[in-house]
């Protein structure tokens, strides 16, 4: 195998991971008083179309490493 289908493999896994469960939580201090703290986690989904782009840039490298062998 060369590097360019391994690299789109991973790509195509991490893409898929994405499209059906990627999310990612974010932290923000809602508010600061003295030495009070006081934050609120976000939990935010990953956007299907980046997971498409994700998915179909591997499936590109996979496709022009095997273009490049025959």
């Amino acid at each position: 195998m060369r590097i360019l289908t391994i690299v789109g493999a991973v790509l195509i896994v991490a893409g898929t991971f994405l499209f059906f469960g990627g999310s990612f939580t974010s932290r923000r201090n809602v508010l600061d008083v003295g030495g009070l703290t006081v934050t609120a986690e976000e939990q935010h989904s990953v956007r299907p179309w980046i997971a498409g782009v994700v998915v179909l840039a591997g499936l590109a490298l996979v496709v022009v490493d095997v273009r490049r062998k025959a």
